[in-house]
């Protein structure tokens, strides 16, 4: 199944559950002054899990907490995922190495060809600093990924085109813009974001729609197309982004699908955070 088109229809979805560390970071500290709610946040995954699975239609595999992992919830970071290839990451902090070994073994059973970034002369990649459009991929260059490691996803999916781009503004690259379907690129009005996409558009050969959100948090969405061909956008709800919500009923041909991550935002996360979609069926 090499070189089916990434937005045709996906199967499955990897998640992993919210720790009760959760609010901790992976050095084993807090986040400072930022005060999460572990059962809200976890109700909140409950939610998106049913999205995905009810709504959208995917079969998820949910990896279970583990406390020793306190940002292990931010599966997306850990790899990428296109076509019948996994690339196992090498997050910014090396104590988050560790959370791979479960995903790698999910990935493994999945049966695609997973590739281990490993030890890469100092290189760094997170899932949160990659943009897959279906046609290229552009790599945030962040305080989280470096251009080593963007050397190394572009070594790996040799079939794509892979742009580098700073993430002005800070945070990670999917903090300022996601997909919002095969040829639209849902962005933030802030400052950051516009010097970042105008970038992406200098470096592009193709043509995307731009689909602006006045609110940085609603610029982080998923957007998946399931098994029954239906276009569904996970994004944040009205209380938490409520000047962004006609924008997102201009894509009058989706279903909508309103989903909180107010918690997880607190931490830097973002919806696409939870998740590691896959576009293929295993081969059993």
């Amino acid at each position: 199944m090499a070189g089916v088109r990434p937005y045709g229809c996906f199967t499955h979805a990897v998640v992993r559950g919210i720790p009760e560390s959760f609010g901790q970071t992976a050095e084993g500290g807090d986040t400072g002054n930022v005060q999460t709610d572990l059962a809200k946040a976890q109700r909140q995954f409950g939610v998106l899990m049913g999205a995905l699975r009810q709504k959208v239609g995917l079969q998820l595999i949910e990896i279970p907490p583990d406390s020793q992992l306190p940002e292990s919830w931010r599966v997306e970071d850990v790899a990428v995922i296109q076509g019948d290839t996994a690339l196992i990451t090498r997050p910014w902090k090396q104590q988050r190495c560790s959370e791979a070994e479960a995903v790698r073994r999910v990935l493994s059973e999945l049966n695609l060809t997973v590739v281990e970034m490993g030890e890469e002369e100092g290189a760094t990649l997170e899932g949160s600093d990659v943009l897959f459009t279906g046609k290229e991929f552009f790599v945030g260059i962040s305080s989280h990924t470096n251009h080593r490691g963007a050397e190394f996803l572009a070594d790996t999916f040799r079939d794509f085109a892979v742009s580098t781009v700073p993430v002005c503004g800070g945070g990670r690259l999917k903090n300022l813009c996601s997909m919002g379907g095969p040829d639209t690129i849902i962005i933030s009005n802030s400052e950051g974001a516009k010097k970042t996409l105008k970038m992406m558009e200098q470096l592009t050969d193709h043509h995307y729609e731009v689909l602006t959100v006045p609110e940085d948090a609603a610029a982080s969405c998923v957007y998946v197309r399931g098994p029954s061909q239906v276009d569904f956008l996970l994004h944040p709800p009205s209380d938490e982004c409520p000047n962004s919500i006609s924008a997102f009923q201009k894509l009058t041909d989706y279903t909508l699908l309103p989903t909180a991550c107010s918690e997880a935002s607190k931490l830097g996360g973002s919806l696409s955070s939870f998740c590691l979609l896959i576009n293929r069926k295993p081969q059993l």
